[in-house]
């Protein structure tokens, strides 16, 4: 099997069978994300425990690589804290944004490793598809900027 034929497996996985699905009650934080280029739409809650994530959920509906996306990011940042959930956007952000020539994650390098989320370093392929694999990422950040304020 290739790397793009076992990226591809994970993706359909975590759209098939999103993690944290639904909403949550009581929600510390509450966002909405909407991609009107290709119609995908989000909502993300989130809730804190302190400075820690203890809750995450995304409901929503949109292409696969959206929605895979949110269900990676809700898998990953349950037990993180704000600072380690910006770290992880910024890794985030710059594997989509890697220009042609780059190997992209290097995962040698201490803390690279994001798990399932590097199956959407295909994505940067088709750049109008970046912005599908963003909208979860984007919504984050507004939770952030959320948590920051409070």
């Amino acid at each position: 099997m290739s790397v793009e034929e076992l990226y591809r497996d994970v993706i359909l996985d975590h759209y098939r069978k999103p993690r944290h699905p639904g909403e949550i009650e009581n929600a510390d934080a509450k966002v909405e994300g909407v991609n009107p280029s290709c119609g995908d739409e989000l909502l993300l809650t989130l809730r804190w425990d302190d400075d820690t994530v203890a809750d995450a959920a995304i409901s929503g509906s949109g292409c696969s690589i959206s929605q895979a996306s949110a269900s990676m990011m809700t898998d990953k940042i349950i037990g993180m804290t704000a600072d380690e959930v910006r770290e992880l956007v910024g890794r985030f952000k710059a594997m989509m944004t890697i220009t042609d020539g780059d190997p992209g994650i290097d995962p040698d390098r201490p803390g690279a490793a994001l798990g399932d989320i590097e199956a959407l370093q295909g994505v940067r392929k088709f750049p109008v598809r970046i912005k599908c694999a963003d909208l979860a990422w984007t919504a984050l950040e507004e939770v952030l900027t959320q948590h920051s304020a409070a």
